[in-house]
């Protein structure tokens, strides 16, 4: 791919590796390199410029195998470029933009450089179109907006991937192109990823950019670059995007080993001061945006196109004050908190839905929607309180006994196994007949399966789904609409 020969004739500039460091080579010779600048080795081996002394050029390198000690090297006088088109759809890629089983792309394909400059406020629009996950809990307490970049962090083995798998799910069979970086994986996680797509016939809307633990730390910081590239690209033709980062504490590692090998001065726990710059300059080019596009018949339109960004934060112990943990919290739109003690009680999916964070997805709810969000979080919080009141041993009225039967209910309706996805019409429906009363004289385990029999009905019967999507447009209001289901409750499904 790229010819060492052909560059030292087109540039004339060669170079001698002096010092080899991990994924670091020092190049003497190359007086006119720049930064980001590609270099090739005789042997071979591609490296990118990562800063320039007086002395020396040091590169990181991109390559499995490592640079032998005074080896040749020399410019290329391009900037780091991956290829990208319709082409890449259903394809598993590595960080240099190739096909990770052997395949060819085509020589004609575009390409386009990873590192670019987001894109301006005059063509940014508001988040004002929901962005839906199949994830009930997510969907009406932390609702999303397309074009929002929310992380979603936890501690490990809390099912955060499990939930990113279902929100690709749900995006990709609505015809959204969605993009799964793997940033450091094991390579069996990163087959199970392409598993579940081939799995759920999704892979003409995905593309995994994939690297493993085993590459090379330069790789493995070019990943979600590569992914958000790929990402633009779609943009530029009008379609809707969802990128997952999993995860960015892992790429942040990689990066900090970078520069200690590199010798840059050590921050806050040993991380280089540079390291939210390189996070927000990447998120910073997600967003909703008002661009001018080809439509399918070739004519220019101006469309209103989003990139929807998930980045992955790991905690330690639930701790939510980590430093890259709030670096990434201080340039997202909000977080989702996966609980490790929700996970221990078995709570699927193990959202802390007090701790999570929407900062844009409300502006993009439906009115209806809205205000059932509002309420079902004031519920919340009153249930808690509750149950927090009953270790003192207090005796109980009547409507606290009520309130905490419903709220019971209500934290079964929000579990979910990670391998369903359910549409937000049937959940609000649902949430607005235990609102009305429905299943109120039911213990909780028999109204979890009433639950999910109309759940089941909603995705089978279209009659029952042409029934309840009407009664959620008709009805503006959650009030209106728990009142109709009181007065009508008995007939409504017969």
């Amino acid at each position: 791919m790229f010819n060492f020969k052909y560059y030292l004739e087109k540039i004339g500039e060669i170079g001698y590796v002096e010092q080899v460091t991990g994924s670091i080579a020092y190049v003497r010779g190359l007086p006119k390199a720049r930064p980001q600048e590609l270099i090739v080795f005789e042997s071979g081996q591609i490296g990118q410029v990562f800063s320039l002394s007086y002395d020396y050029v040091e590169v990181l390198i991109l390559s499995n195998v490592s640079v032998a000690v005074s080896s040749r090297a020399t410019r290329t006088g391009e900037l780091f470029t991956v290829a990208v088109g319709e082409e890449l759809l259903g394809k598993m890629l590595s960080p240099l933009g190739l096909p990770v089983e052997g395949e060819e792309l085509e020589p004609s394909l575009e390409r386009r450089p990873i590192d670019v400059k987001p894109l301006g406020i005059k063509q940014r629009k508001n988040i004002d179109e929901p962005f839906e996950t199949g994830v009930t809990i997510v969907d009406l307490v932390v609702p999303l907006g397309k074009g929002q970049r929310e992380l979603v962090v936890g501690d490990r083995k809390t099912n955060k991937t499990q939930f990113l798998l279902q929100v690709i799910l749900t995006q990709a069979q609505k015809g959204t192109i969605c993009i799964y970086a793997g940033i450091g994986k094991r390579v069996l996680d990163i087959k199970m990823v392409g598993d579940f797509f081939k799995k759920n016939a999704i892979l003409s809307n995905t593309i995994i950019v994939a690297s493993s633990a085993s590459d090379p730390a330069g790789l493995v910081f070019l990943t979600p670059y590569t992914a958000m590239t790929i990402a633009e690209f779609f943009r530029d033709r009008g379609k809707d995007v969802l990128v997952v980062f999993d995860d960015l504490t892992a790429h942040a590692k990689y990066y900090r080993e970078i520069t200690l090998l590199a010798k840059r001065f050590p921050g806050r726990s040993s991380y280089p001061g540079d390291i939210f710059y390189i996070h927000s300059k990447l998120l910073e080019r997600g967003g909703n945006f008002s661009l001018i596009s080809k439509d399918a018949r070739g004519k220019l339109e101006k469309k209103e196109v989003a990139i929807t960004c998930l980045p992955v934060g790991e905690l330690v112990l639930g701790d939510l004050s980590g430093y890259i943990q709030t670096n990434l919290m201080a340039m997202t739109d909000g977080h989702i908190f996966f609980d490790r003690e929700y996970f221990n009680e078995g709570r699927r999916p193990a959202v802390n839905p007090f701790l999570s964070v929407t900062r844009v997805g409300r502006q993009a709810q439906s009115p209806l929607a809205r205000e059932l969000s509002r309420q079902l979080i004031s519920f919340l919080v009153k249930h808690e309180k509750l149950k927090q009141f009953l270790h003192f041993g207090a005796e109980l009225s009547e409507e606290t006994r009520r309130t905490l039967a419903q709220g019971e209910k209500i934290v079964g309706f929000f579990e979910q196994s990670s391998d369903k996805i359910i549409p937000l019409p049937i959940n609000i429906f649902i949430l607005a007949c235990i609102w009305a009363g429905f299943w109120k004289e039911l213990e909780t385990v028999e109204a979890k399966r009433k639950m999910e029999d109309l759940r089941s009905r909603y995705l089978k019967d279209s009659s029952l789904k042409q029934k309840v999507d009407s009664f959620l447009i008709n009805y503006k209001d959650f009030s209106e609409l728990v009142g109709y289901l009181k007065a009508n409750g008995d007939t409504l499904f017969s």
